[in-house]
């Protein structure tokens, strides 16, 4: 039996599977439609995916699983969109410094004196910053990436190039 704690997690997981297909479902049909000013249909559709997405050991069973479905959906909207002019991408962040790993990573470690060792398993030795990730996004956003379509971007700093095993991660 799953603890009560676990399959919030796993719903929680499953919520964002759910939420980047029906933002894909509402925002693809917007981008096609046309005017005067835009005679024809176009946009960029950017996903968050993670590192644990593209392969395994990366995170826990249901969060790399759903990170995973996340690409997924992204490869095949990109085929459903095909000729529409309508690109979608995945960007897959490695650790990065936000509101929420701050509190349960950062903030920690920098209280023990540890915050050398996050990123530790990531060739750069460091984790991200947002902005690092988001410059990414902009890219994808814009004409100059016009040809990327169905993709799962690492931003990661390396680490998935070889991601180490991890034990007793497993539901």
């Amino acid at each position: 039996m799953i603890p009560v704690r676990k399959l919030a997690i796993l719903i929680l997981h499953l919520n964002h599977i759910s939420s980047v297909f029906l933002a894909i479902k509402h925002a693809a049909p917007a981008m096609q439609i046309t005017s005067p000013t835009k005679p024809y249909s176009s946009g960029s559709i950017i996903a968050t995916s993670s590192t644990a997405g593209l392969r395994s050991n990366g995170g826990s069973t249901d969060y790399s699983a759903a990170k995973a479905g996340v690409i997924s959906v992204i490869q095949t909207a990109c085929f459903q969109l095909a000729g529409r002019n309508i690109r979608c991408n995945a960007i897959c962040p490695g650790m990065t410094e936000t509101g929420m790993t701050a509190p349960v990573f950062y903030d920690p470690a920098r209280k023990r004196g540890t915050e050398s060792k996050i990123g530790q398993l990531c060739p750069l030795k460091r984790g991200a910053v947002a902005d690092e990730i988001a410059r990414v996004a902009l890219f994808l956003g814009t004409d100059e990436a016009s040809y990327v379509n169905g993709q799962a971007w690492a931003v990661d700093g390396g680490l998935s190039s070889g991601l180490p095993y991890m034990l007793g991660t497993l539901a």
